[in-house]
């Protein structure tokens, strides 16, 4: 088996959901086996510069911008081909996951994320190879910077506080110095400190006895236990302890006030059973993106009291049981797949007529031979494309050259004539074959049938006819027809 149609997770690759249209790419998140003995690739998905709306392309634009501005000058340095060439191997990474057929791989690429340290031309000479930089979000519509970035360059630098004075001391206020919470040097001994952690203990569980939603939660005295010896119990007995000079009757003392036994929680305690749930679904959906998290699925929740229950979730129980599930559930799932290469004949390849495949010429490349033709754009146009335009096509969504570039060389180019010596006729003359061609009827408007009288100096009709790619000043000619017209 090659190794070039193994296709395993984490794999970017081609995918063709249609002859006509350009290739999508994804990524392999995971290989599963249907029912019916079909592999099915569950992916995640990149869009074009194509696949998404023009107020967005401009703030895509603005961030290129930015981003050149950190870049070497050589590497940004490009041409009107090597930028338009480039826009078509940028991509847009989504959160999106789509579930395919393994059958509708095309060939494998490669996706990178963008950073200001890299050369843009590097992309232009290596095949199959796209960057991205910014992140798609197909249903609010929205554009913004991957947080994966590699932050270089000036903007990013650490700001370096003054000198601090010889004595030791800086200019900064009491305020913002750190407090002692905890002296190493106390009095007590290891075995006093022992003990009131066990009266701390005792404490905490007989509170808990008394909170009617701890009661609910751990309704068993052994859970109660297991709570109250977590770290924000131990926190609060050596807080306790430093607070009251490290003496024991008065530590004990603040213990219980006159309020009732301190209460002690942390976030893992702290959360409901609802929380918890929607905080793993989120954390399936978006990973270790907090941000997203706090927005999309606990608004009420601050992001330091996220984090703090993500760090004490991956010690509980719960997690070990989804980890080993999970565990369980990816040997059963496939590691790679075998994909033939692909060989049926696309509907848009034009078969030659009587040996010959002649016509328009390639409109991505003009050239007039190749050893395939592809039909390309809409079906009245007759257009079409040479067998490498069709696989750039395929693959990167556009024409190697710019629409500027190609209305110059179509302007250029010499079109054969359309007449064709055919066989010998009845008679034994050579029969001359004419190319059909659709009749068409232009109605002009009266404002150019006017203007044609009345603008001979700015509307030369002549002379435009022989420059049909020259631009004509509407809006003098309309001015010049509006000026004859009142005289």
């Amino acid at each position: 088996m090659a190794s070039s149609n193994m296709y395993r997770i984490g794999d970017y690759v081609y995918f063709e959901n249609s002859p006509s249209n350009p290739y999508s790419i994804r990524r392999i998140e995971e290989l599963n086996k249907t029912s019916s003995g079909n592999v099915e690739a569950k992916v995640i998905c990149f869009y074009r510069r194509r696949d998404i709306s023009n107020s967005l392309l401009l703030l895509a634009d603005k961030h290129a911008r930015d981003m050149e501005e950190d870049m070497d000058e050589s590497s940004t340095d490009l041409t009107e081909v090597d930028r338009h060439q480039l826009n078509h191997k940028e991509l847009y990474l989504s959160r999106q996951l789509d579930s395919l057929p393994a059958t509708y791989i095309r060939g494998k690429c490669s996706v990178t994320l963008l950073n200001e340290t890299e050369d843009l031309k590097s992309y232009l000479n290596k095949p199959d190879t796209f960057f991205y930089s910014l992140v798609y979000d197909p249903a609010q519509k929205t554009l913004l910077a991957d947080r994966g970035e590699i932050r270089v360059g000036c903007k990013y630098q650490a700001e370096i506080p003054e000198v601090i004075t010889e004595n030791g001391n800086d200019d900064s206020t009491e305020q913002n110095r750190e407090e002692m919470i905890w002296d190493p040097n106390n009095p007590l001994s290891k075995q006093q400190i022992d003990q009131f952690m066990i009266i701390s203990r005792s404490v905490g569980t007989f509170a808990r006895a008394l909170d009617c939603n701890s009661s609910i939660r751990q309704p068993a005295l052994h859970m109660s236990a297991a709570a109250a010896s977590r770290d924000i119990t131990l926190f609060h007995t050596l807080t306790c302890l430093h607070k009251n000079d490290y003496s024991m009757t008065d530590a004990i003392g603040a213990l219980v006030p006159k309020s009732g036994p301190m209460l002690c929680k942390d976030e893992m305690e702290d959360w409901s059973p609802s929380e918890a749930n929607l905080f793993e679904e989120a954390l399936e959906k978006y990973g270790k993106d907090f941000t997203d998290i706090k927005q999309d699925f606990l608004p009420w929740k601050t992001i330091a009291s996220i984090v703090e229950y993500y760090y004490m979730w991956k010690t509980s129980d719960r997690y070990v049981q989804q980890k080993r599930l999970k565990a369980a559930e990816a040997e059963g799932k496939l590691k790679q797949v075998y994909i033939p290469n692909y060989n049926k004949p696309n509907p848009n390849l034009i078969k030659p007529v009587n040996g010959e495949n002649s016509g328009k010429a390639c409109e991505g490349c003009f050239c007039t031979s190749s050893f395939q033709w592809y039909t390309w754009g809409p079906p009245n146009m007759g257009c079409r494309l040479c067998a490498t335009c069709w696989m750039y096509w395929k693959k990167y969504g556009g024409l190697k050259m710019p629409p500027s570039s190609r209305l110059e060389r179509m302007h250029n180019h010499k079109i054969k004539g359309t007449d064709k010596v055919g066989p010998p006729n009845s008679a034994g003359g050579i029969r001359i074959s004419h190319k059909t061609k659709q009749a068409f009827f232009l109605n002009a408007t009266k404002l150019t049938r006017l203007a044609r009288r009345l603008c001979h100096d700015t509307f030369r009709v002549r002379h435009f006819s022989r420059r049909p790619f020259e631009t004509i000043n509407i809006a003098a000619i309309k001015a010049e027809c509006k000026f004859g017209l009142l005289c």
